[in-house]
């Protein structure tokens, strides 16, 4: 079999109404946002030296921030301002998916609309504006008739700059919450699916290419005064708008949400919990590559209903906990601490997946490196990769503190490439995950923990304050509590690392579910 007769492709192509849809309408409602902002600054601004150098560092600076982090960044702005607009008028949002998503990436198109539309305005030449006075033209009239007419040319090669800028930049908003082409990028690269990735790249490259050829024709028919091609171009735009909102008119706004973090197992999980719904006869649909915050916030909130998150995260990052108690200590005073925030606690699923420094076996049985207490004597001329968020994360400075680590250099990694990296010996330690099979696929050992400096981290099924009476959602994950081991976990994340059609989230939840229920 072919990379290009993969059937991986067919599944791809069945999310595409979805992941397209939704991308295509938080990229045109930012594109429209951020033109009805930027068009009339740039007007009010021309001719005012001083706003104009404002306004125009204001669109730089956003512009040098990464898309990522600007995307990230609304999510908690909008939590604040929504907890505000609650307790003072008693009225709430979502600050979760579409709204931060949109923000931000109408923020993002400012820059090139602010500079061409100023660029344009103040390129013509002064003596046909003396003429339009000169006629008895009002400033408005001069506008309307002369200046933005003649402007219009790069006026619109800075929309189509900003529309291709908007849409890449769209595939970034995943992991805040909004479906996107990039949820087959994030998911390709966590999976290592590269069918995923490959088609959400060439997905989100035909649209950028299809818009930028729409909004052509609406140039080049309003600058030649042909109304059919402007005419051509805007219909385009909107049978597209049209085409994506098909998919929304047979989904059930009573369907459970399912959330998943950033990594193989998180889909794998969600896709099995989204499994069990559907075979209870319950509408339900996956959210995945949510960053660890976001998802939590996001199940307060009531914008998921469920997801899978580990007892030691929850203590360490929600709790601010710093001590480390006995597993059933500990999962009774989390249970408690969520019951405060009416967020239920269902059970656990059986697992644990904690943080662990793992390195080569072969490498740590040769410097009789059994435990990260005899790994600190080394860490000095050492390499540890981790996670994009381990080194930021309240684990990483307790393992600090508690064995004085120091190494030489700190990398950031996606996950599924740390182990490749350490087993090259491009890194020397990783921050690995003690259910992931690919510990033995690349014959790499977990070192030992001897000073308890990370908690349990048992896999722990959580429900939306929303959902806490919900009794049939409750029996039909109820069926799942208790029933999947460390061994069967560390298959089905091994399986998950392959790269085939029986590696995707999809297929791993079915096997997972016939070794829990044979």
């Amino acid at each position: 079999m072919s990379f290009f007769t993969d059937p991986r492709w067919g599944e791809a192509l069945s999310h595409l109404p979805d992941y397209l849809g939704n991308h295509v309408r938080v990229s045109l409602a930012a594109l429209a946002l951020g033109l009805a902002v930027s068009l009339p600054l740039a007007i009010l601004t021309r001719n005012r030296p001083a706003p104009r150098g404002m306004l125009l560092a204001f669109a730089s600076i956003v512009q040098t921030v990464p898309g990522l982090a600007l995307l990230a960044l609304f999510y908690p702005l909008l939590l604040l301002a929504a907890s505000v607009t609650l307790a003072w008028f008693g009225v709430s949002f979502s600050a979760f998916g579409f709204l931060p998503a949109m923000l931000a990436l109408a923020l993002y198109s400012m820059l090139p609309v602010l500079r061409n539309g100023i660029t344009g305005l103040n390129g013509i030449d002064p003596a046909l504006l003396e003429a339009a006075k000169g006629v008895g033209m009002t400033a408005r009239q001069s506008l309307l008739m002369v200046e933005l007419p003649l402007a219009l040319p790069v006026m619109m090669a800075g929309i189509r700059t900003a529309a291709v800028w908007v849409i890449g930049t769209a595939t970034l908003s995943t992991p805040i919450g909004q479906t996107s082409l990039g949820n087959y990028i994030f998911a390709g690269l966590q999976t290592q699916n590269w069918v995923f990735v490959l088609f959400g790249c060439m997905a989100s490259a035909l649209l950028a290419l299809a818009v930028d050829e729409l909004l052509g024709l609406i140039e080049t028919g309003l600058r030649q005064r042909r109304r059919l091609r402007a005419g051509l171009g805007a219909i385009g735009i909107a049978a597209l708008v049209a085409a994506t909102l098909v998919p929304m008119l047979g989904r059930s706004s009573q369907s459970y949400v399912v959330g998943a973090k950033t990594f193989a197992e998180q889909y794998v999980l969600s896709a099995l919990l989204r499994d069990r719904l559907q075979a209870a006869g319950l509408s339900a649909t996956a959210r995945s590559g949510l960053g660890s915050s976001v998802i939590f916030e996001a199940l307060k909130a009531g914008d998921i209903d469920l997801y899978v998150d580990y007892s030691g995260t929850l203590w360490a990052n929600q709790l601010h906990r710093t001590d480390i108690k006995p597993r059933a200590e500990l999962l009774a005073e989390l249970k408690t601490a969520l019951a405060k925030e009416n967020i239920t606690l269902l059970g656990e699923l059986g697992f644990e997946n904690a943080y662990a420094l793992v390195m080569p076996r072969r490498r740590a049985e040769a410097l009789g490196i059994r435990s990260i207490a005899d790994l600190a004597a080394h860490t000095s001329t050492m390499s540890i990769a981790g996670d994009y968020e381990f080194f930021s994360r309240p684990e990483w400075a307790a393992l600090q503190k508690a064995y004085g680590l120091s190494f030489r250099a700190q990398r950031q990694m996606q996950p599924d490439f740390m182990y490749a990296a350490v087993a090259s010996g491009e890194v020397d330690v990783i921050a690995g995950y003690t259910s992931d099979g690919l510990i033995a696929k690349y014959d790499l050992v977990a070192l030992d923990d001897p000073r308890h400096a990370i908690p349990p981290y048992d896999a722990i099924l959580l429900l939306a304050p929303k959902r806490a009476g919900d009794e049939r959602l409750q029996a039909a994950l109820k069926p799942l509590l208790g029933k999947i081991d460390i061994a069967t976990m560390r298959e089905a994340n091994l399986r998950a690392s392959g790269n085939d059609a029986n590696s995707s989230p999809d297929a791993v939840a079915k096997w997972l579910w016939g070794k829990i229920n044979p």
